[in-house]
């Protein structure tokens, strides 16, 4: 199966409240936004948004300028029906990250939670950087979250990459000024937990 294929048949066979990797609130994400970027007409990207309820928080705390990326139809659907009418704020974007195409320099702040660690190549991960580096705005910031050292090898049955805060900051370099980073103790559904690592960025000013 593809790994779009795979991720549709999750969404189409599963309640969103039913994998891993749900939260009611993605707070540390949230506050991390507010946080490094408080304009409500910033461009926030959420990759790997899926069916998240962080763009509902994003809405309701006034942010106007949203884009959620997911490589499945299916998980932006779900997302889609929950928020209504609201959907209509939001730019969709169904593309896998390592080959999207976005305007140069048009984004604000990059967020992704646990799609970075999917990939588990050296080539999957130069592009997902240069990928970030053409979008995001010079002085603009990166978050990206990924199972710490001592989170799941696996998730949804695919290997993933853990990483330190070091290690997660070295993937992407010079360009990529770490401000900082977080660890998260995850709580799934099922009631296990998960742990992960949030490192924040400003990309460097041309």
């Amino acid at each position: 199966m593809s790994e779009k294929g795979h991720w549709e048949h999750v969404y189409k066979t599963k309640a969103s409240d039913e994998v891993s990797w749900f939260q009611p609130h993605a707070k540390t994400s949230l506050d991390l936004i507010k946080k490094l970027e408080p304009d409500p007409e910033a461009h926030i990207m959420d990759v790997g948004g899926g069916a998240s309820l962080l763009v509902d928080d994003l809405i309701a705390s006034g942010y106007r300028n949203l884009s959620v990326l997911d490589i499945s139809s299916s998980a932006l659907e779900v997302t889609q029906k929950r928020l209504g009418v609201a959907a209509n704020k939001v730019r969709w974007i169904v593309e896998d990250v390592i080959r999207l195409s976005l305007p140069k320099h048009s984004i604000d702040v990059w967020h992704d939670r646990a799609v970075f660690h999917f990939l588990t190549t050296s080539v999957q991960r130069d592009q997902y950087v240069k990928t970030v580096l053409n979008s995001v705005k010079p002085g603009g910031h990166v978050i990206v979250s990924t199972f710490a050292t001592d989170g799941p090898e696996k998730c949804s049955g695919l290997p993933v990459q853990r990483y330190s805060a070091g290690s997660l900051h070295d993937q992407f370099g010079e360009p990529f000024v770490l401000l900082g980073h977080e660890y998260e103790n995850h709580r799934t559904p099922f009631g296990t937990d998960q742990h992960f690592i949030y490192c924040y960025c400003r990309v460097v000013d041309a």
